[in-house]
């Protein structure tokens, strides 16, 4: 299974939520390429987009395991088991935290098109392009729950098995089309995937 590209894999994500459109439901997409992917699933089966602008805090020696999150608002979530084991010191976090703010930051100032809407309360689907470890989809669904949504649905068009286990954990529903035991990249799953760029990812929000 290869997808043209994110919004024909979108399309095809969409049949399989369309279950979820009575909750009229907050699609986010995790930039930058999880947002065409989202876009796709909302103009298909209705409900609101957004972005969920999310970093992960990685140790600083093992950067791919996550001590925490950081959401906007200043939105600091914990990851107190692999804090306490790791015996990380408080200035070396706190290294870490500031640069990661620093460029939630960025972001922020170039990719949020007005104000977030609030997720309490929602039925709420965080949107990926794919799902390769699944460390930052996991630190985007602590970052989302902290937020009180009815409801958490994680969606993506292609997932590796192992990141499909960590994330189904982290949600109420997990939804993904594809999750092949040999992917070596999420890229591998489309014929077209270029590094989308800023202004892509702002007009498809608008």
């Amino acid at each position: 299974m290869v997808y043209p590209d994110r919004t024909a894999a979108g399309r095809a994500l969409a049949t399989a939520l369309e279950h979820l459109r009575p909750s009229r439901p907050l699609v986010l997409g995790l930039p930058r390429g999880g947002v065409p992917v989202a876009a796709a699933v909302s103009t298909a089966i209705g409900g609101e987009l957004d972005v969920l602008l999310v970093r992960k805090l990685g140790l600083p020696w093992q950067p791919e395991l996550a001590m925490g999150a950081l959401g906007e608002s200043g939105l600091v979530v914990l990851n107190r088991d692999v804090v306490d084991h790791s015996g990380v010191s408080a200035e070396a976090f706190d290294e870490v935290e500031r640069a990661e703010r620093a460029e939630l930051r960025r972001r922020q100032a170039v990719l949020r098109v007005g104000e977030p809407i609030p997720l309490a309360r929602r039925t709420v689907v965080l949107v990926d392009d794919g799902i390769a470890t699944g460390a930052t989809v996991v630190a985007a669904c602590r970052v989302a729950r902290a937020q009180r949504p009815d409801r958490l649905v994680v969606a993506a068009p292609v997932s590796s098995p192992e990141a499909a286990r960590r994330v189904e954990r982290e949600c109420d529903e997990f939804v993904c089309l594809w999750t092949p035991a040999d992917l070596g990249g999420v890229g591998m799953a489309y014929s077209d995937f270029h590094q989308l760029s800023d202004d892509e990812v702002v007009a498809l929000l608008r």
